[in-house]
């Protein structure tokens, strides 16, 4: 390893003295996620090394950090620092986690609400749609700086991005860096996997499986990911979940443990996911928030009364700004001691797949890396999500078949379409972003308005774009 050397210890089942980079590390809702998961797990320890832009946020969370690993209840103890570059956090680093944020919430508000003035509405605008497009026009020069330092101080590494646009994102770092390891990591399966159980227990009244019991198959790309093969026990699920879409089709379907859609900003009723299976024949693995961007606007998000009309809603950044007020003051409380930090497994896999890479126990879950034939019908080297084999120092994807062809067509505009924004960023070409930004599935205006709401949005996202 250049410029540093792991000093990681295998000690009777354990791994200790790991060192994990946190690029983000900042972050008032990931990074305390992977600080709980990280105390939960026995036979990990080490250090954590915390770099975000907003130094001081990075300092918080190493307060914060530190306090858990004094909490009593602590199975693996963690050290955080937060250090104030990439070459101090990627120095020595035997797992490097990105969870950014691409610029502020005015950019975002841009991103969001600049297109609805022009009737076009989404429901997330981070990974698709004409947000999605801008978005990661100034997020490629973030992870072209990343790749590079990557490769400089830590090439031997892991590393697991969770940034949207994640396929974007993912691939990005293989272009500058082909030999990295790297790949996403997404929750949005895990929910279809509990709807999924959530069925069993409504229709055949069996107790609640586990989501890892539920096995299924995935391909496509993130957001707009697809399930062809379900089972639970042995049993093909694809028969029963067709009676479960007739049965709430219209009423649409929520888990009780979860907030109403109307209150709820990041609930649905999974009515989009239902429709979809009706269209196609095959599971919509992603949530409905996702799903509608990848299709024409005038299913799904055509106003805000259809998007009502279909049980979900529209994120609207000035409730993520309130959000982040209230995690803003939970931080001072856990910092000030107010209130206490409480371990709370967060239910994603991140820290599982640590230590399957580590040789701690194989998994197998969806994750995002370049098709390797992994996906026939997609480009080889397009990032896909699909099922993986995680075992020591290697990941093996798992052949997932090919989608429907009309399916296919879907996803494939969707692929290409990020692999135009790629080459537009990395050639600094705005007029091949336009033409990205012009084919995307929910850009249904005029040439003459599209043109106006993209520059529109290009100048309100300039401070990034300076390298044009």
């Amino acid at each position: 390893m250049k410029d540093g050397v792991t000093n990681m210890k295998f000690v009777a089942g354990e791994v200790k003295d790991l060192k994990i980079a946190y690029i983000g590390g900042g972050s008032r809702g990931w990074a305390w996620g992977l600080m709980s998961d990280l105390a939960s797990e026995e036979q990990l320890s080490g250090t954590v090394k915390l770099y975000d832009i907003d130094f001081q946020a990075a300092k918080d969370n190493k307060i914060i950090g530190n306090s858990i690993s004094n909490m009593e209840n602590v199975k693996g103890v963690w050290k955080y620092e937060a250090v104030n570059s990439l070459r101090e956090a990627l120095i020595g680093a035997d797992f490097v986690i990105i969870s950014i944020l691409p610029g502020t919430f005015d950019e975002m508000k841009s991103d969001v609400h600049a297109p609805e003035k022009f009737g076009i509405y989404q429901s997330v605008g981070d990974t698709t749609g004409p947000g999605g497009v801008i978005r990661g026009l100034r997020t490629i020069p973030m992870y072209v700086e990343i790749a590079k330092s990557i490769k400089k101080y830590s090439p031997d590494a892991w590393i697991i991005n969770y940034t949207n646009p994640m396929a974007l994102c993912t691939r990005t770092l293989y272009k500058v860096f082909p030999d990295i390891k790297a790949f996403g990591c997404c929750h949005e399966v895990f929910g279809t996997q509990k709807l999924l159980a959530n069925m069993l227990h409504d229709m055949e009244g069996i107790e609640m499986p586990e989501r890892n019991e539920i096995k299924v198959n995935v391909l496509g790309i993130n957001h707009f990911t697809w399930i062809d093969k379900a089972s639970y026990k042995g049993e093909d699920l694809i028969p029963l979940y067709r009676k479960f879409v007739d049965k709430y089709y219209e009423d649409g379907f929520e888990d009780d443990n979860k907030g109403h859609w109307m209150n709820d900003s990041f609930a649905s009723a999974n009515r989009v996911k239902f429709d979809l299976f009706k269209r196609y024949g095959i599971i919509a693995a992603a949530g409905d928030r996702h799903l509608a961007e990848f299709v024409p606007n005038t299913w799904y998000l055509k106003d805000p009364e259809t998007v009502k009309s279909w049980k979900f809603g529209l994120t609207a950044v000035d409730w993520r700004i309130k959000d982040l007020e209230n995690r803003l003051k939970k931080s001072k409380s856990y910092i000030s001691d107010e209130e206490k930090f409480v371990l709370k497994q967060t239910g994603e896999e991140g820290v599982h797949q640590i230590k399957a890479l580590l040789g701690l126990g194989d998994i197998v879950t969806n994750i995002n890396i370049p098709n390797r034939g992994q996906i026939s019908g997609l480009p080889l080297g397009a990032i896909v999500e699909t099922n993986a084999l995680l075992r020591k120092d290697s990941i093996s994807p798992i052949n997932a078949g090919n989608l429907p062809s009309n399916v296919n067509g879907l996803v494939l505009r969707n692929l290409m379409n990020t692999e135009t924004i790629i080459e537009a960023s990395l050639s600094k070409n705005l007029k091949l972003a336009y033409n990205a930004f012009v084919n995307d599935p929910l850009v249904t205006i005029g040439l003459r308005e599209s043109k106006d709401l993209f520059d529109e949005m290009i100048y309100n996202t300039k401070e990034y774009l300076k390298m044009y």
